[in-house]
């Protein structure tokens, strides 16, 4: 582990347990869940559909209540919505009537931040991901790789400790997808805030993250923790060395173990 990452953990997360009460049974989503994750740290949390991932991220974020258990965040417990984070959704939910620059902007009104001190941070950010040239264009305008990035510049514009990103990608084509990875490493390498990153892709799990935390079925609870030893930057061609596909390859062995995948 880097320097940066030793020490204290930014997110601690103790036995959280979620369960919904429906009319006629209850749902239990997770279950006994504790897990560290570090400062500038790039986690996944890798499971199947309806493993409790996105419920998972909600609770960290203090969007959701855990049923028992407890999240701390920099030595504080979690109590209702955080404001010193950043979230990217499947959905980028662009505002259609303002171009790329005042929907990165609406962060900064939302938080009645000085528009004029972040404003070249918004340019910085949308330039760091290709589209310095789509500044005055609106979401209609661009493509759906194009409207995500604005997105994550949008969660970004801030300068949050932390970033929560749920499927981001999950929509997008395999091209476009390849190419978003590759910038949001560019941009966590050059700002390394904390981030968690709800995904079903394996390659994704493992091109992104310095762990990867493998998920069982619903219930969900950790049922690995992958440290994920590769050097960065990573580029698309890291996907065909060996230890990137034996990564892979033990995760899926993990799912079939499970009996997510089967023959």
């Amino acid at each position: 582990m880097t320097p940066a990452k030793a020490g204290e953990p930014l997110i601690d997360i103790r036995g959280v347990r979620k369960v919904y009460e429906g009319s006629e049974k209850s749902v239990e989503a997770l279950s006994a869940i504790s897990l560290r994750v570090h400062r500038g740290e790039f986690v996944s949390l890798l499971g199947p559909s309806g493993c409790g991932k996105s419920t998972l991220l909600m609770i960290i974020g203090g969007l959701n209540e855990p049923t028992a258990g407890e999240v701390i965040i920099d030595g504080a417990v979690v109590h209702g919505a955080r404001t010193d984070l950043g979230i990217v959704f499947q959905d980028p939910t662009l505002l259609e009537w303002r171009t790329s620059l005042e929907n990165v902007m609406l962060q900064v009104e939302a938080r009645r931040l000085d528009r004029k001190a972040y404003l070249p941070r918004a340019r910085e950010l949308l330039a760091s991901v290709g589209l310095e040239s789509f500044e005055n264009m609106h979401p209609f305008e661009l493509s759906g790789g194009m409207r995500q990035r604005v997105a994550i510049c949008r969660a970004l514009v801030h300068k949050p400790r932390l970033l929560l990103m749920d499927e981001p990608f999950g929509a997008l084509d395999a091209l476009t997808r390849d190419q978003m990875n590759l910038d949001v490493q560019k941009m966590w390498l050059q700002d390394p805030i904390t981030v968690v990153l709800v995904t079903h892709s394996i390659a994704e799990a493992v091109f992104l993250s310095d762990r990867v935390f493998v998920m069982s079925r619903r219930p969900g609870t950790i049922d690995a923790t992958i440290e994920i030893d590769l050097p960065r930057p990573r580029g698309l061609d890291t996907q065909e060395e060996p230890r990137f596909v034996q990564y892979v390859r033990d995760i899926k062995q993990r799912f079939a173990a499970q009996g997510v995948i089967r023959a």
